[in-house]
């Protein structure tokens, strides 16, 4: 069956008809990937970006911390929120060890990607010198810093920003989606992250062209992985349709998986608009929880095991290999 008709047919179907499909692949380039992510989702879009550094172009840190920051301890969690963190010094040493022992990419390419980082004045569960860190960490790394962009003047609580959807700028409470104002204008935070990682794109689209498609997330999801069962993709036309496409990985953050606050992230964050004129594909995988995890977080402190933060780890590779088969179409 052509992508097309796969659309089609999922626009005929409640969502729930379409849970068990697998996850389609489309034509484009796995070394054209990027990542952004609120909160856990942050502090692993940053372990991804060091992680798959070779193929991953660009990552977005909304509220999270350096690569390596509770270095495998869930009790390290307390610095690497409330801060102070570990020196990012110290987690770069730890970083050229993993990657002189080949658990994670070279950190050489990390010079040619670009990172956007973000800390509200008023979030107060991920406190500001965690991010600066996650900036320093950036900038020892080797990323110049005319390739970060880091924005910390919003008086935004602990949250993912967007020009209009969500609650009020400086809350933190459910679905961790707020709406702030930015120099008179609304704040289009998704939009920036895309920006900024792939240079200048099409304005977004005013109404959406193409489908938030389910699809089964079993395939990827080992035990112990405290994956959902099923995560979702925003697809746009233009991708179903055989133009070559991008992927973003969008990661929510802890409490904010689709079980428990529905499609809030995977419909509102804002992605898809950009995604839909820019022929973006937007990965949105899902955690759910478990007793390792109850608050449905992503691994960035080791409840999944020691290879948490390397390519080997339970979640980095269901990532890495969701995000490769959406573009492996021949």
């Amino acid at each position: 069956m052509k992508l097309t008709s796969l659309l089609c047919l999922a626009a005929a179907l409640p969502l729930a008809a379409w849970a068990a499909d697998p996850l389609p692949a489309f034509h484009g380039d796995a070394r054209q990937s990027s990542v952004s992510g609120l909160s856990s989702g942050a502090f692993m879009a940053a372990q991804y970006q060091v992680a798959y550094s070779a193929s991953v172009v660009g990552a977005g840190v909304v509220a999270g911390g350096p690569y390596y920051c509770a270095q495998g301890s869930l009790p390290g969690t307390v610095a690497c929120m409330a801060g102070p963190p570990p020196q990012p010094a110290q987690l770069l040493a730890s970083a050229k060890q993993f990657a002189a022992a080949g658990r994670i990419d070279p950190l050489a390419d990390l010079a040619k990607r670009r990172v956007y980082l973000f800390s509200g004045t008023q979030d107060n569960t991920v406190h500001t010198p965690v991010v600066d860190a996650a900036a320093s960490f950036f900038q020892l790394a080797g990323v110049p810093a005319a390739q970060i962009a880091y924005q910390k003047q919003l008086p935004a609580g602990h949250a993912q920003i967007t020009p209009a959807y969500g609650n009020d700028c400086g809350a933190t409470a459910s679905p961790y989606i707020n709406h702030c104002t930015w120099q008179g204008q609304g704040y289009d935070q998704a939009g920036l992250i895309l920006q900024h990682i792939y240079g200048s794109l099409q304005a977004k689209a005013s109404a959406l062209t193409g489908r938030i498609v389910r699809f089964n997330q079993k395939p990827y999801a080992a035990v112990g992985s405290s994956l959902a069962d099923e995560g979702f993709v925003y697809v746009p036309r233009a991708c179903a349709e055989g133009e070559a496409c991008k992927v973003h990985i969008a990661l929510h953050g802890c409490q904010q998986y689709a079980g428990k606050v529905g499609d809030a992230f995977y419909a509102h964050a804002g992605y898809n608009n950009w995604a839909d004129s820019n022929r973006i594909l937007v990965l949105y995988p899902q955690t759910t929880t478990s007793a390792a995890n109850p608050q449905g977080c992503w691994d960035w402190f080791g409840y999944t095991g020691p290879a948490y933060a390397w390519k080997s780890g339970l979640q980095m590779r269901a990532l890495k290999a969701m995000a490769d088969r959406l573009v492996s179409a021949p």
